[in-house]
């Protein structure tokens, strides 16, 4: 309040930064299980069933903080660590992606470095805590998150760069939020190769199958199958948030190139958000898990499409 009756540039900027740190991982917190329950009810829409609450999220992330713990005596404090790190390290990646223009996130040169390795330092500390268990399971389970992450973090790269260069700028933050017209196709072929890569990172049919059963066909799910209660709670409720930041990222890109009033672009924000949920359900109703041996190509065809967009971007000014 001293800073807006005040007018003092310097001290706002401290307080819009302020309340990004607050805001923005807070509605990461409060709003990202929600995308889990409308994903659900879509797939139960398409299979003829009513399907769980769209709150079920919420209920199960109660359920297991409020449980006790089963943790088998071979493992190492890498364990034990691994699931608050984790956790930790999604939240503090949700603060470099703005959700408004009007709430600026915190931003600098190649702040997207930071965003995106973020992740895969969650993704580390994973694949650790699965290796430590000693279950072969879920080495194998680990095995294939690497190998499939590092196909997936190149084609993440490309569609990033396209974006900076379209917006002229080498803050990710700040091109998703500049307001400066250009090409529109572009950007959306650059949105379908995140969605994919979305649907990939977050280990999602086709790519994978969260609610299947046996242990020879998982990759996330078989990494966590030792964790329980609170820490159990901890790795689904990192899972969500990631969903929330790739969903978030493929909705800015949409609306980084229109200007518009605070209402109207919280209510495009939130509904383009809805609609990308919507529509990772569709493909989860649509598509059927492909076997191991094809998830490279599903990720490789991401890339040419990102690589596409790329280029395309080069004669921005000429299709434009």
């Amino acid at each position: 309040l001293y800073c807006v009756y005040s007018n003092h540039n310097d001290c706002m900027e401290v307080c819009i930064m302020i309340n990004s740190l607050i805001i923005t991982p807070l509605l990461a917190l409060v709003l990202s299980p929600l995308l889990a329950g409308i994903i659900n009810r879509t797939k139960a829409f398409f299979a003829g069933r009513k399907g769980p609450p769209m709150l079920q999220r919420y209920y199960d992330l109660y359920r297991l903080f409020r449980k006790g713990y089963k943790i088998s005596s071979a493992v190492s404090f890498i364990f034990f660590i691994s699931p608050v790190i984790i956790f930790t390290l999604s939240l503090a990646s949700a603060v470099l992606v703005p959700v408004f223009s009007f709430i600026k996130a915190l931003s600098f040169q190649g702040d997207f470095i930071l965003l995106f390795y973020l992740l895969a330092l969650s993704r580390f500390f994973l694949i650790i805590s699965a290796l430590d268990t000693g279950s072969s399971f879920e080495g194998m389970g680990a095995s294939r998150e690497a190998f499939f992450s590092a196909l997936a973090e190149p084609v993440i790269f490309i569609s990033v760069l396209t974006v900076l260069r379209l917006h002229g700028t080498v803050s990710f933050s700040d091109a998703l939020v500049s307001g400066l017209s250009c090409n529109p196709v572009i950007l959306l072929i650059t949105a379908v190769s995140f969605f994919i890569i979305m649907l990939a990172e977050n280990s999602r049919i086709p790519f994978d199958d969260p609610n299947t059963h046996l242990e020879l066909t998982m990759i996330h799910e078989v990494m966590i199958l030792d964790n329980s209660g609170p820490d159990l709670a901890l790795l689904e409720y990192a899972s969500s948030i990631k969903l929330w930041i790739f969903s978030l990222v493929i909705s800015r890109i949409l609306l980084s190139p229109l200007k518009l009033s605070a209402g109207a672009e919280t209510a495009s924000v939130f509904a383009l958000i809805f609609i990308i949920s919507i529509a990772a359900g569709i493909a989860e109703s649509l598509l059927a898990r492909v076997s191991m041996l094809k998830v490279p190509k599903l990720i490789i065809s991401a890339g040419i499409t990102a690589f596409l967009a790329y280029f395309l971007s080069f004669s921005n000014i000429y299709i434009w």
